[in-house]
This record gives C-alpha cells, sequence and structure tokens, in this order.
C-alpha cells in the first residue's frame, strides 16, 4: 500500500464550521415537540437546552486536551485507544460504523428528501418503486421497499461521497458555504421570531412558565430529574457530531492549536443558536402548539406564525440546506475513523490508504454503501434510537481518558489543558453518568439495544485482530512531531 499523507488544509475557521455543521441538522427543528411534551412546561423546555448546551461545551472543551495531545486522524477512536486499549477503541470505531456515523447520515439524508418533498410532493415515503415488506430480523424491523424518498436520500449520500473522494478542499468548500448559509439563516428566523412573531397567547406568556402542565401534577423531584435526563435524548442527538472535527485532525493547520478552539467556539455557537431558537417556539407558539405541532415540525409552526402561509416552504428550504451541510460533514469526518482503525489491522485492509487527493476514499465508499443499505432497509430510524446511549457512554469513556493520561503520560507536553481540570470533567462525568443511569431505568427499548451493539463489536474485535493485516508502523501518535 502505498503511504500517502493527508493534505492539511482546514483552518480555524473550516474546522469551527465542520464542528458547527455536523451539529445542526433537522433536530433543532423538531425535537422540542417531544421534549416539550415530557417536561410538560416552557421553563423547562429551555432549561433542557440549557443543560445539553453546557454538557456539550464542557465535553467539547475537555476533547481539547486530548486532540492537542493526540492530532492524528481518527481522533475519539485514538483516544479511548491510547487511554485504555485497542479494545475500547475498536468497540468505539465498530459502534460508529454501524450505527453512529452511518445510522445519522442515513436518517439526515432521509430528512433532507422528506423536506424537499414539501417542494415536491412526488419525492415521498408512499411512492414506491417497489414493495416486497418487511422482515423480522433480530428484533429490527427490515423493510424491502425503494420509495422516491428513499431514493432521493440515497442519491444525496452517493454525491456527497464522491464529492469528498475529491479532497479535503472540496469538501470544507460545501461545509463552509452550507454551514455559514443555514446559521445565517437560523439566526435570520430567530431575529424575525423575537421582533415581529411574539403574540400575547405565547407559552412565554404563562403565569405556570415552570410549572409542568399535568393533570395529576406529580412532576416534582426525582420524577421531574427522570423526565429532564429522559427527554434529553432529542436534544442530546441534535447536539451531537461536535466531535467530528477530531476525527479529520490528519488534515487540520495547526491542530494542537485549531481544533480545541473549533471546539470551543463551535459548540458554543450552536448551544446559543439552539437556546435562542427555542426562544422563539415559546415566544411565537402556545404550549400546546409546541406540544402538538403537526408532526413535531415545531419550527414550520413557529415559521407559520411569523411569515404566514409561506412559512412552510420557507422552513423546508432552511431545513434542507441545514441537513445537507449537516450531511456533507457527517460523511467527509467519518472515513478517518475506519482508515485508522485499518492502518491497526481492525478494519478492511484497503480502507487504511489514501487516495492521490489525500482522502481515504475506499472508507468513504464503504461508509457510503453502508448507510445507504439502512437507508434502503429503513432500520436507520430504530438504530438512531439507540445512538445517544452509546454515544453518551463513550463520550463518559473519553473525557476519563483525560485523567488517566495525565496519570499514565503525565510528562508529555500539553498544548492546552482541559478548562476547569479536574473539576468541569469531573461535572461532565458525573452528569452524564446520571443521565445514563435514568435512561437504563426509564428508557429501556432504547438503552439495552444500543448496549448489545457495542456488546457485539468484542467478538468481532478477537476475529479480526486474527484474520486482520498488522498493524501501521506508524501507530505511535504522543508525541511532539507533526508530519
Amino acid at each position: 500500500m502505498e503511504d500517502r499523507k493527508f493534505v492539511r488544509a482546514l483552518g480555524l475557521t473550516d474546522s469551527t464550521m465542520i464542528v458547527a455543521g455536523s451539529m445542526i441538522g433537522s433536530g433543532i427543528f423538531i425535537v422540542s415537540a417531544d421534549i416539550a411534551r415530557t417536561v410538560a412546561s416552557p421553563g423547562w423546555l429551555l432549561m433542557v437546552w440549557v443543560i445539553t448546551g453546557i454538557l456539550t461545551i464542557s465535553a467539547a472543551l475537555s476533547y481539547g486536551e486530548l486532540a492537542a495531545l493526540m492530532p492524528k486522524a481518527g481522533g475519539q477512536y485514538v483516544y479511548l485507544r491510547e487511554a485504555y486499549s485497542p479494545l475500547w477503541g475498536f468497540l468505539y470505531g465498530w459502534t460508529l460504523f454501524m450505527v453512529i456515523q452511518t445510522g445519522t447520515i442515513a436518517a439526515v439524508a432521509v430528512a433532507f428528501a422528506k423536506f424537499l418533498g414539501v417542494l415536491v410532493p412526488q419525492v415521498s415515503g408512499q411512492h414506491l418503486f417497489f414493495d416486497f415488506g418487511k422482515i423480522s430480523l433480530g428484533g429490527f424491523n427490515l423493510g424491502l421497499s425503494l420509495s422516491t424518498q428513499q431514493a432521493v436520500a440515497i442519491i444525496v449520500i452517493a454525491l456527497l461521497t464522491y464529492s469528498n473522494s475529491n479532497g479535503i478542499r472540496t469538501g470544507k468548500l460545501v461545509q463552509d458555504v452550507f454551514t455559514i448559509t443555514k446559521v445565517g439563516a437560523l439566526l435570520g428566523l430567530i431575529l424575525l421570531g423575537l421582533l415581529i412573531g411574539r403574540n400575547d397567547g405565547a407559552a412565554i406568556q404563562s403565569s405556570d412558565f415552570w410549572t409542568p402542565a399535568l393533570q395529576d401534577g406529580s412532576l416534582m423531584g426525582a420524577a421531574l430529574l427522570a423526565a429532564v435526563c429522559t427527554s434529553m435524548v432529542g436534544s442530546l442527538f441534535s447536539s451531537d457530531a461536535w466531535n467530528n472535527i477530531t476525527f479529520t485532525a490528519g488534515e487540520v493547520i495547526n491542530p494542537r492549536r485549531n481544533i480545541p478552539l473549533s471546539l470551543a467556539l463551535g459548540t458554543s455557537l450552536v448551544t446559543l443558536i439552539y437556546v435562542l431558537a427555542n426562544v422563539v417556539y415559546v415566544s411565537v407558539l402556545p404550549l400546546a402548539g409546541i406540544q402538538h405541532a403537526a408532526e413535531d415540525r415545531v419550527g414550520t409552526a413557529a415559521a407559520q406564525v411569523i411569515f404566514g402561509e409561506s412559512g412552510t416552504a420557507i422552513m423546508a428550504v432552511a431545513i434542507m440546506i441545514s441537513t445537507f451541510g449537516c450531511e456533507n460533514g457527517l460523511v467527509l469526518a467519518g472515513a478517518r475513523v475506519y482508515y485508522a482503525m485499518a492502518r491497526d489491522g481492525l478494519f478492511f485492509r484497503g480502507v487504511g490508504g489514501l487516495n492521490t487527493r489525500g482522502v481515504p476514499a475506499k472508507g468513504l465508499l464503504v461508509q457510503g454503501i453502508w448507510a445507504a443499505l439502512l437507508t434502503l432497509s429503513g432500520t436507520y430510524g430504530e438504530l438512531l434510537d439507540y445512538v445517544v446511549f452509546a454515544a453518551l457512554l463513550f463520550y463518559v469513556l473519553t473525557v476519563g481518558g483525560i485523567f488517566i493520561l495525565r496519570r499514565t503520560k503525565p510528562d508529555v507536553p500539553r498544548p492546552y489543558k482541559a478548562f476547569g481540570y479536574p473539576i468541569v470533567p469531573a461535572a461532565y462525568i458525573v452528569a452524564a453518568a446520571v443521565i445514563l443511569v435514568e435512561l437504563l431505568i426509564h428508557k429501556p427499548n432504547y438503552t439495552w439495544p444500543g448496549l448489545i451493539i457495542v456488546l457485539t463489536g468484542i467478538p468481532v474485535y478477537y476475529a479480526w485482530k486474527w484474520l486482520g493485516a498488522p498493524p501501521s508502523a506508524s501507530r505511535a501518535v504522543i508525541s511532539d512531531d507533526l508530519e
């Protein structure tokens, strides 16, 4: 295998656009409906987003230390491998490939197609090219059909897989353009909503702003904590993928500086946008309007109040821009993890090489094929239910890796040290652990299957070690030199 090198072409702005662009998809326009139904008050709806933002920024600030310490392609996979063992790194990479990255790629592509269907009715899940029904396999309902909606989603995946195989400069151009566009559009919608969309019947005017509107009035104490934790599935999913910039560390200019900065800037920007968007929702809509928005499209319901009948089309375009930019960031970053795994002999050997443009084209192709199959099968929706638990579990382990590496590698220079260490990283671990326990208790259908997917990686790891290629000689990652 020819040993080509990554092209360092991502500056601070590009890196920040990958962080923000990968986070902002369709979730912010939809998941507030389910959160509002669960916590049953406008105040706690906003608080869920604030807590999610604090957790996300805390984790990102902690990751900065690991990114500066190990600025190599693969990011979080490398951190877990070095802090714990190759098995833990593999379990993350395995779950990323099976569920987290590819399932999200499939879901975001379908979201793009769904909102295209608002403008082009022929693009619909009901317009089928063929339908062979469904089969049940291991608890999953596998759809054997192809609709125009699925076809558009697969075309989007194929298009972005191809464009990203043409080099990091092409990928970053698409990312920059779409992220700047969607951030600008969101800020515009927020500004208009706050200036002209406010009305007297909105949730923010409620005298029971912090009181859950439940008939039995039982949402207090432990019940309220459980409601907040379980409702965060949606907000955490909407705030996920900020770590994708760490996957591309081999292509970031001055990664020891720019990755930590981009993590802080990107997560802070998105948190601000998400909280303000929900301020608009409660300023424009009554609580019941948020809870029972048609198909949970809270953003569309708010846009209809602000823009009238044209609001539906305006929001559809905004979400298409948002999801396309999010999809590009997900496609671009994920293949770098599979590249690092293959270099360790823990993935398909060909994925561990770069094409003439310095990108892991075979990794992009394998990722695109699996994501397209998930789209075609219809299983991505069920798989995504398990993403948040699995992703949060690995976030806790990775932040814990800071403490381990401080002990095992105390003398290695750290250009950036985790903000507020040890309090902020420890507080994140405790808070995230509480959420994990609450999810295990109150949403077992979401959590145990996710844990099982992680555990299935154990036999696969040992099989790959037995069958796979030997690790690359370039495995050392904690050093002062960069290529």
